[in-house]
Parts: structure tokens; C-alpha cells; sequence
């Protein structure tokens, strides 16, 4: 019985991990063979081809980006290679202000009357549970972080597959555990071995 409950308690916050981490999209190339690659490198992007600045981060984040995307590729047996890799990896970040609507259920306040019963001369209540009343719509301005990680065939320079995921983020800059958290809920998705 003490596993069991110890199961149900492992099970519940497994549950509540996953419902932290942004929901997480993927697209993929369905002619590539995904099971030909097993290498890759990372490659910088710019804004514009004749642009000489990368992608607008900090270095920190960079790092922390490309450490959670090897870790996750390694559990897929892939290595990184600086001689002739399979795919090019190259990844963006976006961080901006929105617009997020709320929309919460109102109920009105239980309550309990009385009243008095003359042929037993006693009081006795009355209860009455709260009513569903509608819904209390507003509105928040909120910061949302985008990670995007792509993936390049190094011969053709083709796109062959592309992940995304967006979450609500506390300031300018991603967190390790809001970067930890995108680029695990996007690797979920990263199915390659089901060709």
C-alpha cells in the first residue's frame, strides 16, 4: 500500500512538471531518412546576408541553448562533428510583449438561511451551494519567450526539420530553467527514430 501511494505521488508530479513546460511544435522534412544522420555542428545566423552581427543574445544564453540541445541530442546518440556533419543546427530566440486573455469561472458565495419550523418549535437551516454566475473575462500584458532550433542537411541546405516552442517568461532574457524546460518539451517531439 506505501508503494502505491509513493507511486501516485511520483506519478502526480511528473504530471506537474509536464504541465509547466510549454506545448511544443514540430515539422518535419517526410522524404529524409532521418536514420542517415547521426552527426552534426552549429552554424551562427544573422538577421540579413550582409549582416556581420549574430543573433542578438548573450553569450551565457547562447551557451546554455546549445549545452540542453547536445544533452538531448546525446540521448539520441548523436555527437557533435567539426568535419563534415550530416546536419547543421542553428537556433533563434524571441522575446516580446503580448496580450493574454483570462478567463475565469465566477460562482457566488454559498449561504446557509434559517428558518423556523412552529410545529417542532426548533430552528433548522437551509443550504444553499454556490451557483455557477459566468465568467470574468480580462486581459494582461505578458512577456512570451519563443525557442526555435532548425535543423540543416549539410549537402542540400535544406530544412529538414524545425522545432518551436513559447511560454511565458519573467523579464528580457531566458532563464536556465525556462531554456531547460523549452528545449526539453521540443525534444519530446524529436521522433526521428520513427522513420
Amino acid at each position: 500500500m506505501r508503494w502505491m501511494k509513493s507511486l501516485l505521488v511520483a506519478s502526480f508530479a511528473g504530471l506537474l512538471l509536464v504541465g509547466c513546460a510549454g506545448v511544443a511544435h514540430v515539422e518535419k522534412d517526410k522524404t529524409v531518412n532521418f536514420s542517415n544522420y547521426h552527426t552534426y555542428a552549429w552554424v551562427e545566423t544573422q538577421a540579413h546576408q550582409n549582416d556581420s552581427a549574430k543573433t542578438k543574445v548573450s553569450d551565457l544564453t547562447e551557451r546554455r541553448i546549445k549545452e540542453a540541445v547536445d544533452a538531448e541530442l546525446a540521448k539520441s546518440g548523436w555527437k557533435e562533428s567539426k568535419h563534415r556533419p550530416d546536419v547543421l543546427l542553428s537556433y533563434d530566440v524571441l522575446v516580446e510583449r503580448s496580450v493574454k486573455d483570462d478567463s475565469n469561472p465566477v460562482y457566488s458565495m454559498p449561504q446557509t438561511r434559517y428558518f423556523y419550523n412552529p410545529y417542532l418549535r426548533r430552528w433548522n437551516s437551509i443550504y444553499y451551494p454556490s451557483q455557477f454566475l459566468g465568467y470574468d473575462d480580462n486581459q494582461r500584458s505578458v512577456r512570451e519567450g519563443t525557442i526555435t532550433i532548425s535543423m540543416i542537411d549539410a549537402n542540400s541546405d535544406k530544412t529538414v526539420w524545425q522545432g518551436w516552442t513559447t511560454d511565458e517568461v519573467n523579464s528580457r532574457n531566458l532563464t536556465s530553467k525556462e531554456i531547460q524546460n523549452g528545449v526539453k518539451s521540443i525534444f519530446r517531439k524529436f521522433d526521428v527514430a520513427k522513420n
